[in-house]
């Protein structure tokens, strides 16, 4: 009997013990929740709290401005989060598509644009978004030293390249009276150059490797789909090269024909020129803005 009493009250005492471990444990996983919700809590939502739609937009202005790209994308970001409803959320959305593509964070401002054109394909300001898209792709890939300094543009993946003529090609074609055509068409321009001569220094790599039937494809793909473009006098030499290679006489004779009859003292422009220095300095003085 005295055993049986003993073992009852070992069981109360342990269920004592448990009970008194576990709401123990309980407490303690409240006040670390509450810490660390506490020290993790948004001091960003703190610093904001009684801001407005009107001084999110004049303090990410003063960070673009400045330079300070991260902190204006943080801005728009945050005022788009507070105000998703306002009356100048579209243009917030461009603002941020802006901020990203000067900091250089391609796909972002890439992401941002085509947000604004879904939704807001009748603003007046869709041009602009159209724009933007080209000169983000048009501005791919090219650093510092690269803006200041010469450098073959036309030896890059012409990737973008191709992205960027589209994106201007659809702004002319949808816009065609937008305020941003004029320099859309000039940066067309230099995109072609450059997308001519790549098919040049393609063509030269097959003339080396002894593909003279792929050399003379690339060649006369540049003399029909550029035109008019600083790369046609090179890509009839090289044209006149695989013909006589592959003992095509009359058809090597007619390119020497027309090369002479055209460019009688050589290719008006020279090859290692910078095709794209003026768009350097529109850049520089921020003619995208």
């Amino acid at each position: 009997m005295l055993q049986r009493v003993v073992r009852t009250m070992r069981l109360i005492l342990i269920k004592f013990l448990f009970i008194f471990c576990l709401s123990l444990s309980l407490q303690g996983c409240g006040t670390l929740s509450e810490l660390f919700s506490k020290e993790s809590g948004s001091s960003a939502e703190d610093e904001y709290t009684d801001w407005t739609a009107e001084k999110f937009r004049s303090q990410a202005k003063v960070a673009i401005d400045n330079g300070n790209y991260e902190k204006a994308i943080k801005l728009y970001e945050a005022l788009q989060s507070r105000y998703p409803f306002g009356e100048d959320s579209a243009q917030t959305e461009l603002d941020i598509a802006y901020a990203y593509f000067k900091n250089n964070d391609p796909d972002s401002a890439i992401a941002a644009a085509d947000r604004f054109i879904k939704m807001n394909p009748r603003s007046p300001a869709v041009d602009y978004a159209y724009y933007l898209k080209g000169l983000v792709n048009y501005n791919r890939g090219i650093g510092f030293v690269d803006r200041f300094l010469p450098t073959d543009t036309s030896q890059r993946d012409t990737a973008t390249a191709q992205d960027a003529l589209k994106n201007f090609e659809d702004l002319i074609r949808l816009f065609p009276h937008s305020k941003y055509v004029a320099d859309a068409r000039l940066r067309m321009i230099a995109l072609k150059n450059n997308l001519a001569m790549y098919e040049v220094h393609v063509a030269r790599y097959y003339i080396k490797r002894k593909a003279y039937v792929a050399a003379a494809d690339r060649a006369s793909a540049v003399i029909e789909k550029y035109q008019r473009t600083p790369a046609v006098p090179y890509a009839l030499l090289i044209l006149q090269d695989a013909y006589t290679k592959l003992d095509m006489a009359d058809l090597a004779q007619d390119v020497t024909r027309v090369y002479e009859l055209n460019y009688p003292n050589g290719p008006p422009v020279p090859e290692n020129v910078n095709l794209t220095t003026s768009h350097k300095i529109w850049d520089f003085i921020g003619l995208e803005k």
